[in-house]
């Protein structure tokens, strides 16, 4: 089985607004801006026992707000394969209620934060209400860390080093650093190795695969694979992408001394039963 920690759903583009599909285009230049989201796109592209979580995002500041009710209407399509997170953007009014909503009233099972894109810290104590609750229902968190493309998001609120505070409080609450926290990928490793609940994803990683290969080498030599969390990041990557991606990275060492990944770990980050992990098996 194959569980993607890592997709989206969303509405595109009246979900975003006209500036922020304008600096998307700065994520991959000469490449058109489409984030079309769908669910028969996404299966097409994954092997058929592939379990997923999916979730929209809420960040004002940057342009972006997915209603958890769209997350929640994607689910009901594949029930029995799909696992909906909730979203939040603490810097607006109401957050409280629409996280109690989405878990309570939608089903939906963890918490998605932009904490750069919304523009707030992990960290920040008046986020202290959404840890206690997601510790409370046993929602996992994952947010968002690393770069961006948006000018008006923080860099500052992306560092993976914020989220250790929560992890000492809330040493129950599962979180997932996104993205491995690309380019911050040492600093997200010695957290995640650090506190037993913080893991990392790596999602969205693939097409760069000499960082890609940095990367997972330096969580090979700090011994934390098994913290390592299978993600896509779909739509901007599928599951069969993504894996191909992955098991070819040692390819490109051919003809080097340069050392080698342990296949049997990538292995078994692809097939890692991060349901388990996360709290979330059906």
């Amino acid at each position: 089985m194959i569980i993607d920690v890592h997709s989206h759903a969303w509405n595109f583009p009246s979900d975003f607004s006209a500036d922020f599909i304008r600096q998307a285009e700065r994520a991959r230049p000469g490449h058109a801006v489409d984030f079309s989201a769908t669910y028969e796109a996404y299966r097409t592209s994954a092997p058929e026992d592939t379990c997923t979580i999916v979730f929209g995002g809420k960040a004002r500041l940057s342009g972006l707000w997915i209603d958890d009710q769209t997350v929640a209407s994607y689910v009901a399509k594949d029930p029995s394969r799909l696992i909906g997170f909730l979203s939040v953007d603490p810097t607006q009014d109401g957050w409280e209620r629409e996280m109690r909503v989405g878990c309570e009233e939608l089903g939906l099972r963890g918490i998605k934060l932009l904490p750069m894109y919304a523009g707030f810290s992990p960290d920040d104590p008046k986020l202290e209400p959404l840890w206690q609750y997601a510790e409370g229902h046993a929602l996992p968190v994952l947010l968002h860390m690393g770069t961006t493309f948006i000018a008006q998001a923080p860099l500052a609120f992306t560092l993976p080093r914020l989220i250790e505070p929560v992890a000492v409080k809330h040493p129950g609450v599962k979180i997932i650093l996104a993205h491995l926290g690309h380019p911050y990928e040492g600093e997200c490793l010695v957290t995640i190795r650090k506190h037993e609940n913080v893991f990392a994803d790596v999602s969205a990683l693939h097409y760069r695969p000499w960082q890609l290969y940095n990367s997972l080498m330096l969580a090979q030599e700090y011994g934390v694979w098994h913290k390592l969390l299978f993600g896509t990041d779909f739509p901007f990557t599928t599951v069969n992408a993504s894996i191909d991606g992955i098991r070819k990275l040692n390819d490109m060492l051919e003809g080097t001394k340069l050392p080698r990944l342990d296949v049997a770990q990538i292995e078994a980050m692809i097939h890692r039963d991060s349901l388990k992990l996360l709290g979330l098996k059906k």
